[in-house]
């Protein structure tokens, strides 16, 4: 357990100091929304490039990990869409409470697996990001624009908005250069991994800076049901997967690391482009952050 704890609490430690640094409100206000929009546009599909690009998986058979992942998104996505067909929910809150179950802050995934585990687990986090972030992208920018919106957008405005996620282009651009062998050639690698080093650092930062307390208390309900859906009931749909395709080892821990993490700081950016409830979003991110610190160790101690 205090393996777990000292691996973990950095991570939380460093959220903590971008909720001070936005506490006493330095350097300004002025910082925090161009921070967040060069981290989701340069600083995050920097690091998803380079972390895919240049990941070493020819001795690992990825598909067993990668089913495993993908089952544990979709069982979540089915009880999310039970639940939206037996709640009274409005469609825009439905597409929040969407995003903070399903999908994960990458940020802390990472910054989690790294102390945790080392270079071997972060090479395995590569399977992770190509698996996840660009169903769960998908999958979000489906919902938002099915829910969020008056009407439902046709099918021709979901390809344009897909096509335009830099995350998405990010792990298309990483897959490729890795299959094809290319990689990152010359000084691309490091420039890459450089802009990738400051997202975790700037992501973390924005996370603390984004809580958002007294919008979280006002809709406890909701960030109570979303944040059991997060962080408990989707590590253990992916637990429960692992047994299904046999995944043991640092995958599996990987694994539940992906799984036990907060909600992903980026839905509230594409809540507020797509219509959803972005006030309701910073709740969830909110709600899941502060209880993660409780249960992602938990979760690690019972289960890792």
């Amino acid at each position: 357990m205090i393996t777990i704890l000292n691996s973990l609490i950095p991570v939380f430690l460093v959220i903590a100091l971008g909720a001070a640094i936005k506490r006493f409100d330095f350097p300004g206000d002025g910082l925090w929304q161009p921070l967040d929009r060069l981290t989701y546009y340069v600083f995050f599909p920097a690091l998803l490039l380079h972390t895919l690009a240049t990941a070493d998986l020819t001795t690992f058979d990825v598909w067993p990990m990668a089913y495993t992942l993908w089952a544990g998104l979709f069982s979540m996505v089915g009880l999310l869409m039970v639940l939206r067909a037996t709640s009274n929910l409005a469609g825009p809150q439905f597409s929040s409470v969407f995003q903070g179950a399903a999908r994960w802050n990458g940020f802390v995934a990472l910054a989690a697996i790294d102390q945790l585990i080392g270079p071997e687990g972060v090479t395995l986090a590569a399977v992770a990001f190509a698996t996840l972030v660009p169903t769960v992208n998908v999958l979000s920018v489906t919902i938002l624009t099915r829910y969020a919106g008056d009407e439902p957008a046709g099918f021709g405005t979901v390809l344009r908005l897909l096509s335009k996620n830099p995350l998405i282009l990010a792990c298309a651009a990483g897959i490729f250069l890795n299959t094809t062998g290319l990689r990152l050639p010359g000084p691309l690698a490091p420039t890459a991994d450089i802009l990738g080093q400051a997202a975790l650092t700037l992501g973390l930062l924005a996370i603390g800076a984004g809580l958002r307390l007294d919008h979280a208390y006002e809709t406890k309900g909701i960030v109570l049901l979303t944040s059991i859906l997060k962080l408990i009931i989707m590590p253990l749909l992916m637990l429960g997967w692992c047994w299904v395709f046999d995944v043991e080892g640092l995958a599996r821990l990987v694994i539940l690391l992906c799984g036990a993490v907060p909600g992903a700081t980026s839905s509230y950016i594409l809540a507020r482009q797509l219509g959803g409830d972005a006030t309701l979003m910073a709740s969830l991110i909110t709600g899941s952050t502060i209880l993660a610190v409780l249960t992602m160790p938990l979760m690690l101690y019972i289960f890792g």
